[in-house]
């Protein structure tokens, strides 16, 4: 099962993958992290496609070994959304802005969602956590 936690900079994504990882006994790729692995800052259209092409390549890797992965990063476009093709999608609508002005121009939010996260608690976690252990 792939797992996008999506949303702006800043919306709690990291911090809420952190929390569900051990729950879900999952892997987990942090968008900020695979960046640094691929020493790859492009934050342009081009840039944000080939990023999700990369945790794509992740995710699928673990999903196809029979692994949950979770994977977080801001995902902002249609088109990263579309290409990672996640199985489950958690948006973190938690502000209206974040720090990057370009990445809050372009961010579309997404049309399908199954957890919609508007404020950030200790219970969201959890939660999400016995939700997707039901599925």
């Amino acid at each position: 099962m792939k797992i996008l936690i999506m949303g702006l900079p800043g919306s709690g994504k990291t911090y809420l993958a952190e929390r569900l990882q051990p729950l879900l006994e999952s892997a987990w790729y942090n968008a900020d992290k695979v960046r640094e692995m691929a020493n790859d800052w492009d934050f342009s259209p081009e840039g944000r496609l080939r990023q999700s092409m990369r945790m794509r390549t992740f995710a699928d890797y673990e999903k196809s070994h029979g692994r949950i992965v979770i994977c977080d990063f801001v995902c902002p476009t249609k088109d990263t959304q579309e290409n990672f093709d996640p199985d489950i999608i958690i948006w973190m609508d938690t502000i209206s802005e974040g720090r990057f002005e370009d990445t809050n121009k372009m961010f579309e939010k997404p049309s399908k969602v199954d957890f919609h996260i508007t404020e950030m608690n200790d219970q969201n976690h959890t939660n999400i956590a016995k939700e997707l252990k039901n599925v």
